[in-house]
């Protein structure tokens, strides 16, 4: 065998990591082709002009997401990657990576499905971007544990709470998240002596949302998930009646 065993397996692995990845974005592709683009009315949802369609941003994340994984899955077939990758040499099966993608698929999932069409945008990603810092920064199983509980909890909650379209703009998961969020945040800066990176978590956590989320609503007109969420929803009212008149008058 003229390559290392370990290029094998991490080709293995980025073949069926494209794989993967190609299906994910194929189908929000398909699910955002619902959402009118050219100023048409489809599926009771009238658009305007394309550049304040709500398709722009999920077609340019998944196009480019898709883009991605064929480049990544040719670099794959190239390398040999693809022959190897059915056989338990080429997946190279480790305990402790099945424990680590496991627990960062559940944080995903809990986010994608319970959290985001139903939490606050800054709470939820706030909750999500500390967790995924915590939970797989140096390698800590228990972090990677406690992470994924507290993820998991929130968007379990939301999910079970608050199950039909009619309540998403209910607080009670809002405030739940925000709980967990805020005591998994102490958490982090009681390791934040030891572990310098950790002392900017809950700054990033905070800023990354409130400016994605700013950006969408107010400069490029886009729609927002939970729009009437706990902290959005404060954000929207004091733009319009209290900053946007400054400049308007």
């Amino acid at each position: 065998m003229d390559k290392p065993d370990e290029t094998l397996v991490m080709r293995s692995r980025d073949f069926w990591a494209a794989i993967v990845l190609i299906t994910v974005s194929v189908f929000f592709l398909w699910k955002t082709s619902d959402i009118p683009l050219w100023g048409e009315n489809r599926a009771g949802v009238s658009g305007s002009d394309w550049y304040n369609s709500a398709a722009i941003v999920p077609l340019f994340i998944f196009g480019g997401l898709l883009g991605l994984s064929f480049v990544l899955l040719a670099i794959s077939i190239r390398s040999g990657g693809a022959q190897n990758a059915l056989t338990a040499l080429g997946i190279g099966w480790d305990k402790s990576e099945a424990y680590r993608a496991s627990t960062i698929g559940l944080i995903l999932l809990a986010y994608v499905v319970g959290l985001v069409p139903r939490v606050d945008f800054i709470l939820c990603s706030g909750l999500l971007i500390t967790a995924l810092t915590y939970g797989y920064y140096g390698g800590h199983a228990r972090r990677s544990l406690v992470a994924c509980i507290a993820v998991a909890s929130a968007g379990l909650f939301a999910f079970a709470i608050f199950p039909a379209q009619a309540d998403w703009n209910a607080h009670g998961d809002d405030w739940f998240t925000l709980v967990l969020w805020v005591s998994l945040t102490l958490v982090v800066l009681t390791k934040a002596a030891s572990e310098r990176l950790l002392r900017f978590v809950p700054l990033v956590a905070i800023l990354a949302p409130l400016i994605l989320v700013c950006a969408m609503a107010f400069v490029f007109r886009q729609n927002v998930p939970a729009r009437g969420g706990l902290i959005f929803k404060q954000i929207e009212y004091h733009y319009y009646v209290t900053l946007r008149p400054l400049w308007k008058d």
